[in-house]
């Protein structure tokens, strides 16, 4: 790999990092503020509405200038949220200002990688920036959860530099303020990544024309044989894993007889699968066989069903790996497939604000059924087998629906190829 990828790995990391610290924080801060207990799952919906609401902006944004510029200024926005917080803001403002940043700042980091890269090193690349996304998942987590424990926090608060008065007294001051100084970090990197040179779309001040425009690249990549496999796999696994988070806290109370805190360590073993299976991926699947891995999506579907006969912690613990892996595995080809029509077909930008849209779309439809479900007070184990017989139906569907392009597709050849 250049030297130039592993400056935008960087920036990667430490901005996701911030994200992941931050959210921590702002459940501190809320907590501080004492407000109502349901408004903490809000800020997972005010960060991520963003990329569904400005899908049709963001895409053309990044394909208005150099990724690495993009990627500043969208940090610079990060960095905006995060200070409006330290400085009182609520945090469901703050946080959703920091999705807006988040969701300008998505498009550049994966359309960078289709503009630097020669498409044979797609796959490689979405397995390192996979694995760096969970890896920061779990270490942010960790960073925050550390941040607002008493023991840290008074020992942090009781720190003062000399002459200056931070204005730092409470606990969720100092972890944003913690927070702040990753997202300066992550800008310093962002100063130094490569300009692709590619040439760049100037962005259209209509904005109507820029809807008409997204709602354009929507259908171009749904209508793609390959990009509406790999859009399809994609969108189902983002909304498949945001539920899956929920699901194993519940499920790992009613099986395991686990706390909270306790629950919340599963998800890092699940991501930790994920990172597993990213990094195999990236080492032994080329974008030419990325269609190949659709199988096992139908297999985790299968596996998750699994949990419902599990009562210990030795069984739970290595099936959440092998969940996450055949996740990880599975999403990281068809991710680098998805990146490669739609740079074809569109523009990096473009391709990956249609991307988002999905995804984004899928996690707030399908965290949403699972509230209703729980709101029902269905069984988590009905919920579990619900949940598996879905995900393994679909994938099954989209793989029936590839067959069916690939045999209509050497019909065409075939016609093609005969004499006339």
């Amino acid at each position: 790999m250049p030297f130039g990828f592993y400056i935008i790995m960087a920036a990667q990391f430490f901005s996701a990092l911030a994200d992941n610290a931050l959210l921590i924080a702002a459940i501190a801060a809320l907590r501080e503020m004492q407000a109502p207990t349901e408004y903490e799952p809000l800020l997972k919906t005010f960060f991520t509405v963003s990329y569904v609401a400005l899908a049709a902006f963001v895409g053309a944004f990044a394909d208005s200038m150099p990724k690495g510029r993009v990627m500043l200024i969208s940090n610079t926005i990060k960095i905006a949220g995060c200070s409006m917080m330290f400085f009182g803001a609520h945090p469901l403002l703050a946080y959703a200002v920091v999705g807006l940043g988040a969701a300008a700042y998505s498009p550049a980091k994966y359309g960078i990688l289709t503009e630097y890269l020669p498409h044979r090193l797609l796959v490689v690349a979405n397995g390192w920036i996979e694995g760096l996304t969970v890896g920061a998942i779990i270490l942010g987590v960790v960073i925050g959860g550390t941040l607002i424990q008493p023991g840290v926090s008074q020992h942090l608060l009781a720190f003062n530099l000399p002459l200056i008065d931070t204005g730092i007294d409470t606990t969720g001051e100092m972890a944003v303020a913690f927070v702040a100084v990753l997202y300066v970090v992550a800008a310093l990197f962002n100063l130094y990544v490569p300009d692709t040179g590619v040439d760049h779309k100037p962005l259209k001040k209509n904005p109507i024309y820029l809807i008409h425009e997204f709602n354009h690249c929507l259908k171009l990549l749904w209508r793609d044989r390959l990009g509406q496999i790999s859009l399809a796999v994609t969108t189902l696994f983002w909304g498949a894993g945001a539920t899956l988070q929920f699901i194993v806290i519940k499920w790992s109370e009613v099986a395991l007889g686990l706390n909270l805190s306790q629950s919340s360590m599963l998800q890092g073993v699940v991501a930790f699968g994920v990172a597993a299976g990213a990094i195999v991926a990236a080492r032994f699947i080329t974008l030419r066989k990325s269609v190949r891995v659709i199988p096992l999506g139908i297999a985790m579907g299968v596996i998750v069903l699994l949990m419902n006969f599990v009562h210990e912690m030795w069984l739970a613990i290595p099936l959440l790996i092998l969940i996450g892996a055949l996740s990880g595995f599975f999403v990281v080809p068809m991710n680098a497939l998805l990146q490669h029509r739609g740079h074809i077909l569109m523009g990096a930008g473009h391709s990956i604000a249609v991307q988002n849209f999905n995804e984004n779309l899928s996690i707030l439809v399908m965290t949403g059924l699972y509230y209703l479900m729980i709101r029902m007070d269905l069984s988590i184990y009905w919920v579990l087998s619900m949940f598996g017989l879905f995900v393994s139906g679909l994938m099954y569907l989209i793989r029936e629906r590839h067959l069916a392009n690939q045999r209509d597709q050497n019909d065409v050849q075939h016609l093609d190829d005969s004499p006339h």
